[in-house]
């Protein structure tokens, strides 16, 4: 079974494994909660060796906050489309609440983007995964 870019990117775009496909990337009933495990294939999302992995999903959360909700919040503002009052406003509550609704997504896309440069990494491509360790194990 090979993984191509677009079935990586299709994957990444609807929260799906990356590896199989099945839609384990978050356990069930949880908003925030990443399965450590593909239940499905067994690929590591998550590794305890692997520190820091996911702070790129934070900097993409951050990024597509302030380019996504919050300039534009500033440009209506500054073009008086919208009050000063309605902008502090918006944008407070904005920068709690996007990033939450955001959450899953960024998770998602993280490894879509990491996966979409190194697709051999993938088990189902011949790889172990990150860091050189077997994910099927």
């Amino acid at each position: 079974m090979n993984v191509t870019r677009v079935q990586i990117v299709t994957r990444g775009l609807t929260n799906r494994c990356p590896n199989c496909g099945a839609p384990t990337l978050f356990k069930s009933g949880s908003l925030f909660k990443i399965n450590p495990k593909c239940p499905s294939c067994g690929f590591e999302f998550e590794r305890a060796n692997d520190e820091g992995f996911f702070l790129g999903s934070m900097s993409l959360n951050y990024g597509v906050t302030l380019v996504g909700f919050l300039v534009p919040v500033m440009l209506l503002a500054f073009f008086k489309v919208i009050g000063t009052t309605t902008a502090i406003v918006l944008a407070a509550a904005g920068s709690v609440i996007f990033p939450a609704l955001f959450y899953r997504s960024s998770r998602s896309w993280w490894l879509m983007n990491y996966y979409f440069f190194f697709p051999h990494h993938l088990p189902a491509n011949g790889g172990k995964g990150r860091g050189g360790e077997d994910s099927n194990g």
